[in-house]
């Protein structure tokens, strides 16, 4: 098993569970390097002094908090430890409230919670009781240097904990241009509205994230073994050498008449559903592994 995160306890009411927190998520990027386009050399990085331009090792930098301008003060590990010790090892639950009602805006990042050999009973007995009442635990969790407010879910046979934003780091949609709320002033007709329900209706299905693949990733791939097979890393075969057209000026559309085709061609979604799946299901087979980051 992977090296937990972080390690503490969950508590609830009087109930501590010792836990380690691991990733939930396998996020993949392309390794890629930066070149110097004139030799193809790679590029470097170097942490430079500002004052003397030299370069800084690792065992020479520390973190700063610029409390006055030119003035900091120094922090170490420990002094982030030692500022709430309780707060960076412990998760309290704080409230339980059903987890449908979380504004989706305010979910980050989820994790996966291993209880150590001797919170096992308790694990098990939050995540039943949470399974049962369909609630998610809110606490507070410090990772690293931050404070993050999370919720403590049951999924399957793990707990999860899922790292929510706090109210104060959402932006409201204030100075936005955004259309009103008031349809008649658009121009929307019942009609209309009445064809676009339709037309989700007619798309809705359980969602099945398996089903929906990285195509960006797979089609750069592709791209990157024609540039191989062709010789010259640096060279584009010629028929990926395509000259990118200005976008066209947007042009007015009938609205009316986009979702009564939509709305017809969103009849046959189980035989779309089932090519998509075959074709996804080859493509799976014959795209290489992702580079983990």
């Amino acid at each position: 098993m992977a090296r937990a995160i972080w390690s503490g306890t969950v508590g609830f009411g009087l109930v501590q569970i010792p836990v380690g927190l691991h990733t939930a998520e396998d996020r993949a990027e392309l390794d890629m390097t930066l070149l110097d386009k004139r030799n193809l050399s790679p590029v470097g990085y170097e942490r430079v002094n500002k004052k003397t331009g030299k370069e800084v090792t690792w065992e020479n930098i520390v973190k700063g908090y610029e409390h006055k301008e030119g003035e900091y003060v120094v922090l170490t590990d420990q002094d982030f430890a030692e500022a709430n010790v309780e707060a960076t090892k412990q998760i309290d639950i704080l409230d339980f409230v059903t987890f449908a009602d979380i504004d989706p805006r305010y979910v980050e990042r989820p994790y996966y919670l291993v209880p150590q050999k001797a919170g096992k009973k308790s694990y098990a007995l939050l995540r039943e009781v949470l399974r049962r009442t369909g609630k998610a635990g809110i606490g507070k969790v410090v990772i690293r240097t931050r404070q993050h407010l999370a919720a403590v879910v049951a999924h399957e046979s793990a707990l999860l904990l899922v790292l929510l934003r706090f109210a104060d780091e959402l932006r409201d949609d204030k100075g936005l241009e955004l259309p009103s709320t008031n349809l008649k002033t658009l121009g929307i007709t019942p009609k209309e509205l009445a064809m676009a329900e339709k037309l989700v209706e007619g798309m809705v299905t359980d969602f099945e994230p398996e089903k929906y693949e990285d195509d960006y990733h797979r089609d750069l791939m592709k791209l990157i073994q024609r540039k191989v097979k062709a010789g010259e890393v640096n060279t584009l075969p010629t028929e990926t050498k395509r000259k990118s057209k200005p976008a066209p000026a947007p042009k007015q559309v009938d609205l009316s008449e986009l979702l009564a085709q939509s709305v017809s061609a969103a009849k046959k979604p189980k035989a779309a559903n089932e090519n998509h799946k075959r074709a996804a299901k080859k493509s799976r087979s014959e795209t290489p592994h992702r580079k983990s980051a």
